[in-house]
């Protein structure tokens, strides 16, 4: 294992993380208040440290897909693909922190690839969720997330989507009721105990709650309907797109780093 490689690597993932968080902050900030002074010079400020970070992992190349990325979010595209016009802050940061999310996905994985190659012989270690706090979930959790790993690489889309909205409803609504945040105000009471709360709302909640951060926001509209998925034939004709598919497993991972800061 190049021990020099893992170090980088566990010196950025935090340091991503962090940006994310401060974007999703600013970015409130701004949907509040779009002329806020103090949150445009943080936004400004922001997106310097985004760009030196960029930069740093592309290796100063532009071809870089991570540079790419960068580039491309500040751009707005008519139909046609020409550039015609501006793009709100609020909104760059989004793109922003999609670009973060994907750059942390792709350091995460060369991290599981090092493990894997520092004993060829033994399988893939599994994916860790000793922040669960019941602990009849953890070695399934830890089987499904593989499990959905595989579908993704074997092109299985729809399986893979599947696969990590259920591991992110699980963790997200053990994490509400370990806080105890298992009922609703009273106008919302008609939804039940959390178990009866639709996908969308136990995030919100989360979020609400300061369990999670906004960064779920990115999932794609599929993956928020992944319930009405009644067997593989529904989860087939719904036709998950391989951009569906990761950005789910992105999101996934971001919501795994706030339940567990440390990782």
């Amino acid at each position: 294992m190049d021990e020099n490689l893992r170090a980088q690597i566990d010196t950025y993932l935090p340091h991503i993380d962090g940006l994310i968080k401060r974007g999703l902050a600013v970015r409130r900030a701004l949907e509040a208040d779009p002329s806020n002074n103090s949150a445009l010079a943080s936004y400004r400020i922001w997106q310097q440290e985004i760009g030196t970070t960029i930069n740093q992992l592309s290796g100063g190349s532009k071809a870089h897909w991570l540079a790419r990325a960068f580039s491309e979010a500040f751009l707005v595209r008519a139909t046609s693909g020409q550039v015609v016009g501006a793009v709100a802050p609020a909104e760059i940061i989004t793109r922003l922190v999609g670009v973060l999310e994907q750059a942390a996905t792709s350091l995460a994985q060369m991290s599981e690839g090092l493990a894997t190659t520092a004993t060829p012989q033994a399988p893939p270690p599994p994916r860790r969720f000793e922040f669960v706090q019941n602990a009849d979930l953890r070695p399934i959790l830890e089987q499904a997330y593989p499990d959905g790993r595989r579908s993704l690489e074997q092109g299985n889309f729809g399986l893979a989507l599947v696969a990590y909205c259920g591991i992110l409803e699980t963790i997200v609504t053990d994490a509400l009721e370990h806080r105890s945040l298992t009922t609703l105000p009273a106008d919302e009471k008609a939804l039940g105990k959390v178990t009866d709360w639709p996908f969308e709302t136990r995030l919100a909640v989360a979020e609400s709650a300061g369990l999670i951060s906004g960064g779920w926001a990115r999932l794609p509209d599929i993956a928020r309907k992944y319930r009405d998925f009644t067997d593989v034939a529904d989860i087939l004709k719904a036709q998950v797109s391989e951009r569906d598919a990761r950005r789910t497993m992105q999101v996934l991972h971001v919501v795994m780093r706030d339940l567990d800061p440390g990782r």
